[in-house]
């Protein structure tokens, strides 16, 4: 059955059907080859192209195979949509202060704070560790992306931590870069080690590792890691820096990106 999209849900439904339509009419696709391609009817892919078919994220997924480009391309860039409406998603390592200072950031900015590895529970029904055990670190990759097409979906701006993982997955990552505003919590081994103590969670290193064992463990994780993570938009060290000021510089690089936006 098909469903219609409401008014609120247009901004960014109009948007992906644009790029669905644009990317089509540049290869001298018609409808009907894409439907073919795609198993999608003609019909919906017209609502679809027009903002009125609210897709899903399989769906859209196949859509994007056979228009033969990478899903992400058909979101709009974090630039595209202006800062008023940004996803504020924050990475690093567990222990990092995502928790503490999203929920604080989420405060000040009056949104919903939102943890991915929650709704990724969620989903399946299961704990991050019985998801591991049972299925692997591939399913809970494969899940998280698409749980995090559906949060960006809504369109709702929110605070969303993701898990310490997620720029390891390339089409993930890519996707957070490409629609959200992405900052790096940074902190040192040490930092990172007492929060994750006091939390009663070290999960962050392996069961072997302990005292200096798991502080060397995680200079190799942050170490591999380091370039993925430099990659976000902003970098905050929340080992030198306080919440208060942790949320006062990330809303100050909201506001530079809304004034950006406006100018243009």
């Amino acid at each position: 059955m098909q469903y219609i999209a409401s008014m609120a849900e247009w901004p960014l439904l109009t948007s992906i059907g644009a790029r669905v339509r644009t990317r089509r009419t540049s290869m001298g696709w018609t409808l009907r080859e894409i439907a073919d391609r795609s198993g999608i009817s003609t019909r919906f892919l017209a609502d679809l192209e027009t903002g009125k078919g609210n897709i899903s994220v399989r769906r859209l997924a196949n859509v994007a195979r056979a228009l033969d480009v990478p899903v992400v391309s058909l979101f709009p860039s974090d630039d595209e949509k202006g800062a008023a409406g940004t996803v504020i998603a924050l990475v690093g390592l567990r222990g990092a202060g995502k928790s503490t200072v999203g929920r604080a950031l989420a405060q000040h900015l009056k949104v919903r704070f939102v943890e991915l590895d929650a709704l990724i529970e969620k989903q399946a029904d299961l704990s991050l560790a019985e998801l591991f055990s049972l299925h692997g670190e591939a399913y809970y990759k494969r899940l998280a992306y698409g749980v995090l097409l559906k949060v960006l979906a809504s369109d709702e701006p929110i605070v969303l931590a993701t898990g310490g993982s997620v720029v390891t997955d390339a089409e993930t990552w890519q996707l957070l870069k490409r629609r959200t505003h992405t900052v790096w919590l940074k902190a040192s081994p040490e930092d990172h080690w007492k929060r994750v103590l006091k939390q009663g969670d070290t999960r962050l290193v392996s069961n072997r590792a302990s005292g200096t064992a798991a502080i060397t463990e995680l200079r190799s994780i942050i170490a591999e890691r380091t370039p993925l993570y430099s990659e976000a938009a902003q970098t905050i060290d929340t080992g030198s820096l306080r919440v208060n000021e942790a949320v006062r510089l990330v809303a100050a690089a909201l506001k530079k990106k809304d004034q950006r936006v406006v100018r243009h």
